[in-house]
């Protein structure tokens, strides 16, 4: 079956049944997608599905179609995507194992029209859990991302 992975069509020979994780990670070796619970509930394994975010443990390949699918490898070419920057710069990752998924899905909020506020911020993020409990950072980088997108400094 193809997959629009990335910005690029690729074919990949796997079960359509088989989780969109497995297949970004075992099949492609982009290892960025991490898993977490397996059951959609952390946000570990955070993809966008058309610009979307969505959960890869849950999503099966079959079920993609012509869609594209963008995972954190390929959610800026040069590491500078608003959200990116952010991160960086708020120095947000502790063990960082939880932070592709937050980034996905901060980079899905960050294209949204209108000027954020904490509340949505917090609305936004809630589904991504941070063992290490960074959502202090995580908020300021989000917010330091949309002021980014919006073409600030």
């Amino acid at each position: 079956m193809k997959l629009h992975l990335n910005g690029k069509t690729i074919q990949i020979e796997v079960d359509p049944d088989m989780p969109l994780l497995w297949a970004v990670r075992d099949h492609l070796g982009l290892t960025g997608t991490k898993f977490g619970c397996g059951m959609g509930l952390c946000g570990a394994c955070t993809v966008h599905l058309d610009g979307e975010p969505v959960r890869a443990c849950q999503l099966r390949v079959g079920d993609v179609g012509a869609r594209a699918v963008t995972t954190i490898e390929g959610l800026s070419q040069d590491g500078n995507h608003p959200v990116q920057r952010a991160w960086r710069e708020e120095r947000v990752p502790q063990c960082g194992y939880c932070q592709s998924g937050q980034m996905m899905t901060a980079a899905a909020f960050v294209s949204q029209p209108g000027e954020p506020t904490q509340a949505a911020i917090r609305d936004a993020m809630a589904g991504n859990i941070c063992r290490c409990g960074t959502y202090p950072r995580i908020e300021k980088a989000v917010l330091r991302a949309c002021h980014y997108a919006k073409g600030g400094k």
